[in-house]
């Protein structure tokens, strides 16, 4: 059989994935700039290797090479400042024959800022964390609620503000929810996706970030804590 027959459907196949994939980007960037314009925020679309390495502390992006974030939107949200992005880093394997392969993993994070700062504390999925366990050097807290704990592994080297975090209200909030994944660190508090989320789960994603910070308890602002 002619080469030439099998080329050109490899190649046509090939060149209709990437155009899929183009477009879906594209979608995903209209889509993200209409929500910057209706909630007044800015929208920055581009790669962006050096302003992610101010987020570097969120678990995810701590992976990898090459780590990059885009379709970025940042502002004022209820009086807060708002950050919320994608985000790329990519990991490298070999096989037995000595090829290299390149990972490409692609996640976003939605960040607010909170009024003060705080140690930092990781709230992650049972399952999730083990992903991640090894870049903290602090045990899992444990929790009254069997349910939570079994559900969710909570770490901090401040036992106290985790408590005081997971507080009866916040722990029936999470249990409500299925996938969380929440971090704080400085005055950042964060929900962190190691897949990209569906444009249409951003407002919601964003309502929960403000619901986790309605159920902090008010003397937290109020305290001054060394940050560990």
């Amino acid at each position: 059989m002619n080469p030439v027959f099998i080329i050109i459907p490899v190649v046509i196949v090939f060149g209709g994935l990437a155009y899929y994939g183009w477009l879906q980007q594209k979608k995903r960037r209209e889509a993200l700039a209409a929500l910057a314009r209706k909630h007044g925020l800015q929208f920055f679309p581009e790669k962006n290797k050096t302003e992610i390495r101010q987020f570097e502390f969120i678990d995810p992006i701590r992976k990898g090479s090459n780590r990059y974030l885009y379709n970025r939107l940042r502002g004022d949200m209820d009086g807060r400042t708002l950050e919320t992005f994608d985000f790329h880093y990519e990991t490298h394997s070999t096989d037995s024959k000595g090829n290299r392969t390149t990972h490409h993993y692609h996640g976003s994070s939605f960040l607010l800022m909170l009024p003060g700062a705080f140690p930092e504390l990781r709230i992650y999925r049972e399952g999730i964390f083990q992903k991640f366990a090894q870049m903290l050097g602090f045990d899992d807290i444990d929790f009254e609620s069997v349910e939570f704990s079994k559900r969710y592994n909570v770490k901090s080297r401040d036992k106290k503000f985790a408590y005081d975090f997971c507080n009866a209200r916040m722990i029936d909030y999470l249990l409500d929810e299925e996938d969380l994944n929440i971090e704080v660190e400085g005055a950042w508090l964060v929900l962190a996706f190691s897949r990209k989320t569906k444009v249409e789960d951003w407002e919601r994603n964003v309502a929960r970030l403000g619901s986790i910070f309605g159920l902090m308890p008010e003397y937290l602002f109020e305290e001054e804590r060394p940050i560990s």
